[in-house]
């Protein structure tokens, strides 16, 4: 994140993909919107590698514009975007009008008492039943396993403290965890219901394999939060169980050898148990190497092709 020189008061971070006929009237509500607040701001777009003319229409708006090289998905845009914000307060929205910059005064009450996050609650969905159906599941797994402290966790509409930004490490599609990484770190998080309008142009980009991919993410986030300073802790006892089970499979069988001269060699309790003890000692040997490399550095920034333009109020 920059912060040489004096920056706005509020940066709004807008991550968009192929929503040409929407990124003009968002523009037009959230400078409206953001002029009576009486503070200085800036509106950031990043263009996530568009192919419907979305870089050409931005480029006619007095506005911010990080366009990524190719389709990198919304944690990379966001974190694009993150580098570029200069606020100590941060908005992030979806760029397809359905989040409703009306709202942000909402937010902003919210912060001056005392929260370091905020998160949109989209009580009155106007989504396909499908989506609202998905989008349901994932926030009740997330709320139940990851404890998950807001309602709607995928909502786009947040706000956030420059400093909450700056200790958020994103990667994979860890944008729909932000809220449990957030609390994790030790930030107030809270939430606040917010205006939700139907989609007027383009397609949604949510889909049921988001539901599995979700899930997949969420039992990344389960093992980072609860291992990732101590993954020879997880490998250690997963693989100390394994161990366990083949030795007394071959202690079980060297006493019927031994006893009762018993033939042993074609049994597959012997096979098993040799499996298992190898497997166990792997996985003792994986843990020890992730304890080696368990504070290597965040992955780089995604690749950007063209330079920000400042905007003019």
């Amino acid at each position: 994140m920059k912060d040489a020189g004096p920056g706005p008061e509020i940066s709004v971070v807008i991550p968009v993909y192929n929503e040409r006929e929407s990124v003009r009237e968002l523009f037009r509500e959230l400078t409206e919107v953001l002029s009576a607040t009486g503070k200085t701001y800036e509106i950031i777009f990043v263009d996530d590698g568009s192919r419907d003319g979305t870089a050409d229409e931005l480029s006619r708006i007095s506005c911010t514009t990080v366009t990524l090289s190719r389709n990198c998905g919304k944690t990379q845009a966001l974190r694009a975007g993150f580098a570029e914000a200069r606020g100590n307060i941060i908005f992030t929205l979806d760029g397809d009008l359905q989040d409703d910059p009306h709202e942000i005064p909402k937010f902003l009450s919210a912060l001056e008492r005392g929260s370091d996050m905020v998160c949109g609650w989209k009580q009155d969905r106007q989504d396909p039943f499908e989506k609202r159906f998905f989008s349901k599941i994932a926030n009740t797994m997330a709320r139940t396993l990851a404890k998950s402290p807001v309602h709607d966790m995928n909502c786009g509409f947040k706000a956030y403290r420059k400093e909450v930004v700056q200790n958020l490490s994103l990667y994979g599609d860890m944008h729909r965890y932000i809220p449990p990484i957030v609390v994790g770190q030790g930030f107030r998080v809270t939430e606040t219901p917010v205006n939700h309008r139907a989609r007027k142009f383009g397609a949604s980009k949510y889909g049921a394999w988001r539901l599995i991919a979700g899930l997949l993410d969420l039992l990344t986030l389960m093992f980072t939060q609860r291992f990732f300073e101590r993954p020879a802790h997880f490998f250690g006892m997963f693989g100390g169980v394994l161990i366990f089970f083949g030795t007394c499979a071959l202690v079980y069988l060297s006493t019927l050898r031994i006893l009762y001269d018993a033939t042993i060699g074609g049994r597959p309790l012997l096979f098993l148990g040799i499996l298992l003890v190898v497997v166990g000692f792997q996985s003792l040997s994986l843990g020890l190497l992730g304890e080696l490399v368990v504070r290597r550095q965040a992955l780089e920034p995604p690749s950007i092709k063209s330079t920000r333009r400042q905007q003019s109020r």
